[in-house]
């Protein structure tokens, strides 16, 4: 029996900024690092709908403010187009008119560009599996977005959570599962139960699956 070990295929990235400079940076940081392969890279929203058709990567570091296409509109292309690609937004704004029409495009996540090395590679392995990350800066501010009862829709965050807590998970394996922070869970849990005017898990599943939230 052989004892050689099978090669890890790696994840495969385009990287998308209107900086040269960034672009070299995170390739330069992602070539050094095993499990990662730069696939290329594009200075504007437009080129990278193009190189991602043509390239065909499994995720798309996509900054948000570029000239000639910016980051929003291009997520909603690839989304619309039903690619395959997860894109996980890095960038330096985490205002509401940023992150909140990022992710309603389709982003699977969203970082900061000060966001630690060894976050950023976490992050593209779970954007690759299309797992949810959010920067805890962001997260936080869409929390404080979904605040009051009412009749508004269960967020996409808000779904994942439900959905594991609808499996049995506890708070600490939803927070490993969605890399969050357990508070963060609980938050989310919060503002689920005012949404759907519920009190606890157990309602908070049944009312989900009465209204087709959960299927």
């Amino acid at each position: 029996m052989s004892t050689e070990a099978e090669p890890i295929t790696p994840i495969t990235l385009l990287i998308v900024d209107d900086h040269p400079v960034v672009r070299d940076g995170l390739r330069g940081m992602f070539q050094s690092a095993p499990g990662f392969e730069v696939l290329g890279e594009a200075a504007d929203g437009v080129e990278a709908v193009g190189l991602v058709e043509r390239l065909d990567p499994d995720v798309v570091l996509m900054d948000l403010r570029m000239p000639g296409g910016n980051g929003v509109e291009a997520i909603a292309e690839l989304t619309r187009r039903g690619s395959r690609a997860r894109v996980l937004v890095l960038t330096t704004y985490d205002t509401d008119s940023d992150t909140l029409p990022a992710i309603e495009a389709g982003a699977t996540g969203y970082l900061l560009k000060d966001a630690p090395r060894d976050d950023l590679f976490t992050a593209v392995r779970a954007a690759a599996q299309g797992r949810t990350v959010l920067s805890p800066a962001v997260a936080s501010r869409l929390v404080s977005r979904v605040r009051g009862p009412g009749n508004e829709p269960l967020s996409t965050r808000e779904r994942e959570v439900l959905a594991l807590v609808a499996k049995g998970t506890s708070n600490r394996a939803i927070a490993v599962e969605l890399f969050i922070s357990e508070a963060t869970v609980k938050t989310h849990l919060t503002h689920i139960y005012g949404k759907l005017g519920v009190n606890d898990r157990a309602a908070a599943v049944a009312t989900a699956y009465s209204r087709g939230i959960l299927s």
